[in-house]
C-alpha cells in the first residue's frame, strides 16, 4: 500500500512539472513544434482555415503569455502541495486538487463546448483529469484516519 501510494504521488507531483514546463513553452513561443495541430484546429473552428490568419498571430502570442503563465502557475503550486501536504496525507491537500480542479474542468469543458472546440474536451481537459483523477482515485483511502 505505502509503495503504491509513493508511486501516485510521484506521478502527480512530476506530471505536474512536465505540464508546468509545458505551460511556459506555450507562454513564450506558441510557434514550437508541440503546438501546430492545436493551432490548425482552432483555425478550422473559428475561421475555417487551416491556419491561423497572420493578423491574428500576434494577439494569439499575447493569449497564450498570460495563459501559459497561469497554467504553469497551477501546476507549480499543484506539484508543491503534492510535494509536502498530499506526501504528508493531510486530506484538506488531496480535497484542494480535486475542488480546484472540477471548477476548472467544468468551466473550461463548458466555454470549449459553447464554442464547439470539443477536441479540448476529449482531449486536452479528459488528459488532464486523467493526470490528476487516478492519483485521487488509488490513494484516496490513504487519507482516512
Amino acid at each position: 500500500m505505502k509503495n503504491s501510494f509513493i508511486f501516485w504521488q510521484r506521478w502527480l507531483f512530476y506530471s505536474s512539472l512536465l505540464l508546468a514546463i509545458l505551460a511556459m513553452l506555450f507562454a513564450f513561443n506558441v510557434n514550437l513544434p508541440l503546438f501546430p495541430h492545436y493551432d490548425q484546429a482552432i483555425s478550422r473552428i473559428f475561421w475555417h482555415l487551416n491556419e491561423i490568419p497572420t493578423d491574428v498571430k500576434e494577439f494569439r502570442q499575447f493569449v497564450a503569455g498570460p495563459l501559459g503563465g497561469t497554467i504553469a502557475c497551477c501546476y507549480v503550486l499543484l506539484a508543491y502541495i503534492v510535494w509536502y501536504p498530499f506526501q504528508k496525507k493531510e486530506t484538506w491537500a488531496r480535497n484542494a486538487i480535486v475542488v480546484a480542479f472540477t471548477i476548472w474542468c467544468l468551466i473550461d469543458s463548458y466555454i470549449c463546448f459553447k464554442f464547439q472546440v470539443y477536441f479540448q474536451i476529449y482531449l486536452i481537459n479528459a488528459l488532464s483529469v486523467l493526470q490528476k483523477a487516478l492519483p485521487i482515485i488509488f490513494t484516496w483511502n490513504a487519507f482516512k484516519n
